[in-house]
């Protein structure tokens, strides 16, 4: 590279220029956009191609220390900029200031083969500068709670899931502890996810978001909560009946996510009966859409937070004598006895023997045909579990209009099933 440079026209560095150029234009554009901040698109431009244009320069003269002078250079400018007086109302904040030593960093290291993930990184900083009032507004809608679950989450997967041992353990070695809390992780953070959206979403609720959200958390808590509101209030009956169902449909999209995380050449066989599934459970839906659209207000669906110890170890706990019993019972009684295992806990919690069925997969004691029926008869014992619910708490008025929904979601499933 060196003896190019000096010997030769420089041609072959222009590519490096030309990305930097884009990369300061591109975070440029964004800052051009506020009246207050005091560098706009040809500062942020000139930036990047001075970092590049530094880093060349030193490694030619194998003078690292130069890039540091660079950085310098560039705080120092901005320095120079906020102090020199204007007439003009002054940049509040320092988001301009940390985004043009970004971008210089960013062409120091395009210059170093990083093109890539310069770009990215570019985009990713234009993105935060953009949505400036979006990201203010989340953050003065979070709640105590809402941060204890992100900091408690956070213990999982970065305090407690590093210090596990990566080993398997216990009889047919089964039993990994770094992969077994990796699940809770992944459970956890799904399920997060809609228990912090749950608690954001504000007074009137549409049917269809509650439904989404509830199956994300939990569609059995879900069902339980609506088959009670149901009950109670002979006014929510059809609007019960709309969330338990997306709900119910939203487990669907959580088997297929966790496959294609876990196992993806899983994928291709799960999407036949979860894909026709959905399908018809969404055909059921549109004969309520009616429902859909309603200027009540519904009440949200409670559970307990998923990122607490208590609830990661309990799940831990599910996930560990599961898979212990699949395999045990796979392995003396063949397919039918983790078929049973698959229908006894699909009645608590389908996630566990989901994910213990590709644990066994991955070691080589389940092919994937077995393994995408064990999970469905793990859903379809689920729903009918929901069904009874909904039978014994909710009342028979309201098991008739869920009927309808289940009924096309079982029916899409086992026909989606006959093709796999």
């Amino acid at each position: 590279m060196e003896i190019s440079i000096l010997q030769g026209n420089g041609i072959d560095t222009l590519p490096q220029f030309v990305t930097s150029l884009a990369i300061g234009l591109l975070i440029g554009l964004e800052r051009e956009r506020s009246p207050t901040a005091k560098a706009g698109l040809r500062t942020f431009a000139l930036v990047a191609l001075f970092g590049t244009l530094l880093a060349m320069i030193a490694q030619l003269t194998n003078s690292v220390w130069l890039l540091a002078v660079g950085l310098c250079l560039v705080g120092l400018m901005i320095i120079a900029a906020y102090f020199t007086p204007n007439q003009e109302e002054s940049d509040p904040g320092t988001t301009t200031s940390a985004a043009l030593l970004l971008c210089y960093l960013l062409g120091v290291i395009v210059w170093h083969g990083e093109s890539r993930l310069a770009i990215m990184l570019a985009v990713t900083t234009t993105t935060l500068l953009y949505f400036k009032p979006e990201l203010r507004g989340m953050t003065q809608r979070l709640t105590r709670k809402d941060l204890v679950s992100v900091l408690q989450f956070l213990v999982l997967t970065f305090i407690i899931l590093p210090i596990l041992p990566n080993q398997n353990y216990g009889p047919y070695g089964a039993f990994n502890p770094y992969h077994a809390w990796m699940m809770v992780v992944l459970i956890s953070g799904i399920s997060l996810a809609g228990y912090i959206a749950l608690h954001w979403i504000r007074f009137r609720y549409g049917p269809a978001l509650l439904g989404i959200l509830g199956g994300l958390l939990s569609s059995t808590a879900t069902t339980l909560a609506y088959a009670r509101h149901g009950r109670d209030n002979e006014n929510m009956l059809k609007l019960s009946a709309i969330v338990i169902v997306i709900a119910s449909q939203v487990v669907m999209l959580r088997l297929l996510v966790i496959c294609s995380i876990i196992s993806p050449k899983l994928l291709a066989s799960m999407l036949f009966p979860m894909g026709v599934g959905l399908m018809f459970g969404f055909v059921a839906i549109l004969f309520g859409r009616n429902q859909l659209r309603s200027n009540a207000d519904l009440p949200k669906p409670t559970s307990a937070n998923p990122t607490e110890l208590p609830a990661a170890l309990s799940f831990a706990l599910i996930y560990a004598v599961v898979l212990l019993a699949s395999a045990w019972l796979s392995d003396i009684a063949g397919n039918k006895g983790l078929y049973a295992v698959a229908a006894i806990s699909g009645l608590t919690d389908v996630d566990a023997i989901t994910l213990s069925s590709l644990r066994l997969v991955d070691l080589g004691k389940l092919d994937a045909q077995h393994a995408v029926l064990t999970i469905t008869i793990a859903f379809l014992s689920n729903m009918l579990l929901k069904y009874a619910m909904v039978i014994f708490i909710g009342g028979r008025q309201l098991a008739k209009m869920v009927l309808t929904g289940f009924a096309a979601i079982i029916a899409g499933v086992v026909a989606g099933l006959i093709f796999v």
